[in-house]
């Protein structure tokens, strides 16, 4: 297998969701999302392999916004919308 490396396996990249700015909390929650799917599938490979599956569906990449949306939300709440 070839397997991602450890730090692409993290849950929370940093070990905090607090962000100066919601530009920052937005790229923690892309990188939060990407680290969610190569925990899911942490063979590079294979993760590779299924891209073209989903990389043009227009239905796939609404489902990855959505989580990525999913993961901001929370990180807004846990910075207290930048209050």
């Amino acid at each position: 297998m070839n397997k991602l490396p450890d730090e692409a396996l993290v849950g929370i990249p940093g070990g905090t969701l607090i962000t100066a700015t919601p530009e920052e909390g937005r790229k923690l929650a892309m990188l939060i999302a990407r680290h969610t799917i190569h925990q899911i599938q942490p063979d590079l490979d294979k993760l590779v392999a299924g891209r073209p599956s989903y990389a043009e569906n227009p239905d796939s990449l609404t489902a990855a916004a959505q989580v990525v949306a999913i993961e901001f939300q929370t990180i807004a709440a846990a910075n207290n919308y930048w209050r």
